[in-house]
């Protein structure tokens, strides 16, 4: 997957790197906030696998001194490994206010849940005294203000913004382009679909499950993909539910998230040794999709995670071929 990614990164490193002198200072809106730039990062860090891929998919490899929250959850595929070879990273999971001082960062790129939380140590408020200005995760603002259902225009304005700061417009529009184009091709295929398969989300939990409602990616993820995610009356993004409400749901497909220390498999196997689920209809016809963290959360493997569902939802409109 992120083999694509930096074949697109080496397309688009051949884009002019700045835009007019005039464009600076500039301003973006991030979370309701309007953050100001004199001038592009030079020193960016990045927080986690998916925000930490779209830099380097616009070709931003040179601007960024380090990277955080990744190998504390997650797991690097080696194109990744070898993209981000020589780039330290500053923090397992969590990093500080000391780390991104000791780097001399001068931008942030992280998200609510997303290397900042609510009354942490670091945030928008906590860095602006050190002049390191924040950008957030579109998708994540649902953890601190109203947001409407999660579309995949969160994740086109964020790769937009960062064109803008960065100064890199052109490399950030080709490559939203092509994303756009990818997704298209797909619901091309599923403009006459009829029935949408009811699909749940399971990210992790043995007790209660960790799965996504109507403002995480899945929902814009499976509704592209003509599906009908079964919490998307939930109000929250990445949350709990208990599994009463999943078998009175009665998903037909459940959607694997894969990362971290325990597999997809063992993932699948407690689904389908759970007894209380044993009624639910994905897990009599065990109809399992496997899609890695880094795909179901906002990031330039979307489009790609978009056509591993179409497929599997509608087989029949793929080649036949089932997922």
């Amino acid at each position: 997957m992120m083999i694509r990614v930096l074949a697109c990164l080496m397309l688009l490193a051949a884009l002019p790197l700045y835009a007019a002198a005039d464009a600076f200072p500039l301003t973006v809106q991030s979370c309701g906030r309007a953050v100001t730039f004199d001038h592009p990062p030079q020193r960016a860090v990045s927080h986690d696998i998916n925000l930490t891929g779209m830099l380097l998919a616009l070709g931003l490899r040179q601007n960024m001194v380090g990277y955080t929250g990744i190998t504390g959850w997650k797991t690097l595929d080696p194109a990744l490994r070898e993209a981000l070879n020589g780039l330290p990273e500053l923090a397992e999971r969590y990093p500080s206010v000391e780390n991104l001082l000791d780097a001399n960062a001068d931008f942030f790129f992280a998200g609510w849940s997303y290397g900042m939380r609510v009354g942490g140590p670091v945030t928008p408020q906590t860095l602006q005294p050190f002049g390191i200005p924040v950008y957030e995760l579109s998708e994540s603002c649902s953890r601190i203000m109203a947001q409407r259902e999660a579309s995949l225009d969160d994740l086109y304005r964020d790769l937009h913004n960062l064109g803008q700061i960065f100064a890199v417009p052109d490399r950030a529009e080709a490559l939203i382009k092509q994303l756009k184009q990818r997704v298209a091709q797909v619901t091309a295929r599923l403009s006459q679909v009829q029935q949408r398969p009811r699909v749940f989300v399971y990210d992790s939990g043995e007790d209660r499950p960790a799965t996504s409602g109507k403002l995480g990616m899945p929902q814009a993820l499976i509704a592209t993909a003509a599906g009908k995610n079964v919490m998307d009356d939930v109000e929250a993004s990445w949350t709990q539910v208990n599994w009463e409400s999943v078998v009175e749901r009665n998903p037909q497909v459940i959607v694997i998230v894969d990362y971290g220390s325990t597999s997809w498999q063992h993932k699948r196997d407690f689904l389908l040794q759970n007894a209380a689920l044993s009624s639910v209809e994905a897990i009599r016809q065990k109809r399992f999709v496997v899609l890695p963290y880094v795909a179901v959360t906002p990031s330039v493997n979307n489009a790609e995670a978009i056509e591993t569902l179409a497929a599997a939802l509608h087989p029949e409109l793929f080649n036949g071929k089932k997922q």
